[in-house]
């Protein structure tokens, strides 16, 4: 292993959201403040408090797994196989001209294959053990998602998972960064899957008083920082990118979305649920990403907020910016995504990440909707209701998770 730390850069994304079903389209949406959340499809969800999500429409998987195959694929890995052919077609890389131990794959999700194991439970209970599927624990399991990727691709490099709750998709990006920047890949696939749109688990966090019930109006459900925010809208969706040595990049001409330059983690040691109240977590992975990527604070030209619309995530990840960056905390731009996606979930903060990316290459910052009354305690600019352009050459993306885990990736605009 060489002990010379690489420059990384993203040089293709594939992604599948609330929003549409690749990357330019949802993009496109995002940009132009457009929701992506409707009454719940999937199932009758007449009966819970919350009857609102995100799901994703006009996906196809048999364009890319046959039918066969798909009978033996979770959904989330479903999204990951057609989220990575994507990015592996944008990055325009030849598989065939790289090693494949190499290349590797780091993709991550917060719950799995949770649909498999209510429709393998409900058999068991209904017709006996017999019924269940033999390919019930390989379709339910985490980690297939980036099996199957590798498996795809043949890729031989690392073949690592992750499960932080709503961290885990930055958590895969930056772990995969780090695995580039010391010289064990050439090329890591990494982000995260999520699909689990079910009973249970809208259910679940009904319970808990997580989720938005404003079901009425499920486009102005998700409001971060509004004084009215009620709780998030759980969405689907994956979003995968390619990270990749610079030197090894530009020796084959590649397209650069921009530049992967610092991460940082924490723990809040405080709630399973519940955020530090003093945003202490928030605080510390902020300033562990800006430390990582040796920036300081006068260089962060934009925020992309973990923002859920929970009255307690949105007080206190305001708080923890506001204590890092002090008075200047008033002159960034902070704008949340969900707004727009809804939450979703181990997927968010890959998804997040790629709008980050966006934000940089295009200089646009994306909006936060449904801003309609200040909250005293959400006093920033959150971009509220248009999108800006603004000259953006480093943004930082927040991710948070129950347990207390926190994430924060770095990003710098590419420009030679």
């Amino acid at each position: 292993m060489s002990t010379e730390l690489k420059r990384v850069v993203v040089t293709g994304i594939g992604m599948i959201s609330p929003l549409g079903v690749t990357l330019s389209e949802s993009w496109e949406r995002l940009k132009a403040g457009e929701s992506g959340l409707g009454p719940i499809t999937k199932f009758d969800a007449s009966q819970m408090p919350s009857r609102i999500a995100g799901e994703i429409k006009g996906f196809d998987p048999t364009k890319y797994i046959d039918k066969k195959e798909l009978k033996r694929t979770d959904p989330f890995v479903q999204l990951a196989i057609a989220s990575s052919e994507m990015a592996f077609e944008d990055s325009g890389l030849d598989l065939d001209s790289i090693p494949k131990d190499e290349v590797g794959v780091l993709v991550g999700s917060g719950i799995g294959g949770l649909e498999t194991i209510e429709r393998n439970h409900t058999m068991l209970m209904q017709k006996g053990y017999r019924r269940i599927s033999p390919f019930f624990i390989p379709m339910a399991v985490i980690n297939m998602a980036a099996s199957m990727v590798s498996i795809r691709f043949g890729l031989q490099g690392p073949n690592s998972s992750v499960v932080t709750a709503c961290a885990t998709g930055a958590n895969a990006i930056g772990d995969a960064f780090k695995i580039v920047q010391r010289g064990d890949a050439k090329v890591m696939i990494a982000g995260g899957t999520e699909s689990v749109i079910t009973p249970l688990a809208v259910g679940g966090f009904s319970v808990m008083r997580a989720l938005s019930t404003f079901n009425e109006d499920p486009q102005k459900a998700s409001r971060p920082f509004d004084k009215n925010r009620d709780g998030f809208v759980m969405s689907e969706g994956c979003a995968l990118l390619v990270l990749e040595d610079l030197e090894h990049a530009r020796a084959r001409g590649a397209k650069i979305y921009g530049e992967v330059v610092g991460y940082g983690m924490s723990g809040d040691a405080c709630h399973i649920t519940m955020p530090d109240p003093e945003g202490n977590g928030a605080f510390l992975c902020m300033r562990n990403a800006l430390r990582d990527a040796g920036l300081s604070i006068e260089d962060v030209d934009y925020i992309n907020a973990h923002g859920t619309s929970t009255p307690l995530n949105d007080k206190t990840e305001t708080l923890a910016i506001k204590r890092l960056f002090g008075d200047r905390a008033y002159e960034i731009p902070v704008s949340s995504n969900k707004s727009m996606i809804g939450h979703l979930l181990g997927a968010a903060g890959a998804v997040e990440a790629a709008f980050t990316l966006m934000s940089l290459k295009e200089g646009v910052i994306p909006p936060t909707i449904n801003y309609e009354t200040p909250d005293p305690e959400c006093d920033l600019d959150y971009v509220p209701n248009e999108a800006r352009e603004a000259p953006i050459k480093v943004a930082i993306s927040n991710s948070f998770g129950f347990g207390g885990v926190n994430v924060t990736l770095a990003f710098r605009k590419w420009e030679e």
